[in-house]
């Protein structure tokens, strides 16, 4: 099995913005962005020796955390020491510059984005011996951390009865994130006027997001994505990938199950900024499980019923548990064509099946489930590549049906409409 081609660009300017710069009379507008003088760019596909990419949203707190890469490359000149004076990119190399990572599908030829991201570190190890190659390795993380690297107490334009999607973008605009790096989907709930207290932009993000029951993460090519929750409300829509180890799908190399309460929520209350709490409980999960408590104080919808509607979707999608894959891992040497395509091109919120054939004592049962990917780590070297998804239920599952108070009773009226 032909391995994808990676590449590795790293850009010395400064700013988020990943589009190459150019000058008045060169360049492609549209492509390119503005600049005094021209990026300096350094193309070390070539010398790679090492990837590895972690990407994913946290279970238990309910939010997409900062995605993770690092990078080894053969440096046998020290081209990338900081300290090296007779390196061509002496006095560039600096903490918060762009890199990009991007793989081409054998197959297809189609060329998918695995990372872009902000470099926290060169660390160069000299060997002097002999056959051993000396390495810089090259650690970055996504936006989120540039988000989280800015304090913002008022958010210039804000103010109370605006959507959480034009607040997210108002906070955007507060940290000069790009236009073009954005892809907003127009919220439904309308929030307070913005808190003034001193917090960090991405935890006013999330604030505003899960005020909405959205979702907001970075993607692989580096823009900053929210989700309303039309969409993450909706259930498993679309073609899933099917991946079996009986013939029937994609052939995989490991797959870890989990079933367990971690995710289990039954009594929760919700009190909105200025607002009373608000609070939901099911006791015939909290009869079966135990009461597992659920407390949000932070939140900025406008209305205490629409804070009753958040903390009775809450608990009304987190009852019960169900098995989840934990772990589902494609070793590109030895998936089929199909895996290839399928490790490069599945990300947040695609729909995936497992079957799994499992022993059992009368001869064999298969476990079959259908979840979404919330999770994306890649790990390569020249002659390996191991992709890895774990998965999760939608953030509001709405699958449940029977009981007043689950959000399948009340996504068409209070959930969904106001």
């Amino acid at each position: 099995m032909s391995l994808p081609a990676i590449a590795v660009i790293l850009n010395f300017s400064s700013g988020p913005s990943f589009g190459q710069a150019m000058i008045i009379g060169s360049g492609v507008l549209g492509v390119n962005i503005l600049a005094d003088s021209v990026t300096v760019t350094a193309d070390v596909s070539d010398t790679v020796q090492a990837v590895n990419i972690t990407r994913g949203r946290n279970a238990l707190s309910d939010v997409f955390q900062t995605g993770t890469c690092s990078v080894v490359i053969a440096d046998q000149e020290g081209a990338f020491n900081p300290n090296n004076t007779a390196s061509p990119y002496y006095g560039l190399i600096q903490p918060l510059r762009k890199i990009t990572i991007t793989a081409t599908d054998p197959s297809t030829g189609l060329v998918w984005a695995m990372f872009a991201g902000y470099t926290t570190g060169f660390n160069y190890q000299q060997s002097r011996d002999v056959g051993i190659v000396s390495t810089t390795t090259i650690t970055a993380v996504d936006g989120f951390r540039l988000a989280n690297l800015a304090t913002l107490t008022t958010v210039a334009g804000s103010a109370a009865g605006d959507l959480a999607s034009t607040r997210i973008s108002q906070i955007l605009d507060a940290i000069a994130w790009p236009a073009s790096m954005r892809d907003i989907d127009t919220a439904a709930t309308t929030v307070q006027a913005n808190p003034t207290a001193s917090a960090t932009a991405l935890a006013k993000l999330q604030q505003a997001t899960d005020s909405e029951y959205g979702a907001i993460y970075i993607d692989a090519s580096g823009n900053m994505v929210f989700q309303n929750r039309a969409f993450t409300s909706s259930s498993i829509g679309g073609t899933p990938t099917v991946f079996a180890d009986n013939g029937t799908g994609i052939p995989y190399s490991q797959v870890k199950f989990i079933f367990n309460d971690d995710l289990v929520y039954n009594s929760g209350s919700v009190t909105r900024i200025g607002g009373t709490a608000q609070t939901s409980e099911n006791a015939a999960s909290v009869a079966l499980y135990f009461k597992h408590s659920y407390n949000r104080t932070d939140l900025i919808m406008q209305t205490d019923a629409v804070a009753l509607d958040y903390v009775r979707a809450y608990i009304a999608s987190r009852q019960a548990t169900t098995t989840r894959t934990d772990m589902l891992s494609l070793n590109l040497n030895t998936t089929s064509t199909a895996g290839v395509t399928a490790a490069l091109q599945l990300d947040y919120f695609d729909p995936i099946k497992v079957k799994s054939t499992q022993p059992a004592a009368t001869g064999t049962s298969t476990l079959d489930k259908t979840l979404q990917i919330f999770g994306v780590s890649h790990n390569v070297t020249p002659n390996n590549w191991v992709t890895t998804f774990t998965t999760l239920e939608p953030i509001i599952d709405a699958f449940i049906i029977g009981d007043p108070n689950n959000l399948y009773d009340i996504l068409g009226t209070s959930v969904l409409s106001y």
